[in-house]
């Protein structure tokens, strides 16, 4: 068993590298493919995917995730899934048969980030200086919604914190929170559809 994840930005690959080891079990293999940015994916992904159909083996997967940025969840959705279909590739939203698909399509929502702050824990033992009463705070609730957007609100808590003076540096962010995610733990919806997904590529379904 192989996935293929196609990615938008190398902050989630950074992540990737460290999650997905704690999900996947040894015998499958995954690529992780960077496009630089959500419209390079998104113009390059129907060419890359009818690429893939012409020759993508029985056991081979492909996910592609996506930042929400605030766009309409539905229609950036319906783009990724024309994209396949019009390949000539079989998605899990398309079909009833379990396992009988080959791509998956995610969203982060609304950005990457805010799969950090599904795991507080996570993000104070990268950040120590992070108040542990975060989570509990209104405004960091749903992980999903923080008013603002997820990584203006990273970017101020961090700064705050003194670790940065100014914009993020997101690939390095990334990993150093990363490395201490527990998916099992992670309050964040979007993060666990993602691997609820995974799951589903590899045959353990997973309700979410």
């Amino acid at each position: 068993m192989h996935i293929e994840f196609l990615l938008e930005e190398r902050s989630a690959e950074e992540a990737l590298k460290c999650i997905l080891p704690k999900i996947l079990s040894g015998n499958v293999g995954y690529g992780l493919h960077v496009f630089g940015g959500k419209d390079n994916l998104l113009k390059e992904l129907p060419k890359r995917l009818k690429g893939y159909r012409r020759w993508i083996p029985d056991d081979w997967r492909i996910i592609v995730l996506i930042d929400e940025d605030r766009k309409d969840c539905l229609q950036m959705k319906e783009k990724l899934e024309k994209a396949a279909r019009e390949a000539g590739l079989r998605t899990k939203s398309s079909t009833t048969s379990e396992g009988n698909f080959q791509v998956v399509n995610r969203l982060a929502v609304e950005e990457l980030e805010a799969w950090f702050f599904g795991d507080i824990e996570a993000l104070r033992k990268a950040y120590p200086k992070v108040p542990k009463t975060l989570q509990y705070q209104a405004r960091y609730r749903n992980p999903d919604a923080v008013p603002g957007g997820t990584y203006e609100a990273l970017e101020r808590l961090l700064v705050r914190a003194r670790y940065y003076t100014g914009k993020l540096p997101k690939v390095t962010v990334a990993g150093n929170i990363a490395r201490h995610m527990e998916p099992n733990r992670n309050r964040s919806k979007s993060f666990q559809v993602f691997v609820a997904g995974i799951k589903a590529c590899v045959g353990e379904e997973l309700l979410v």
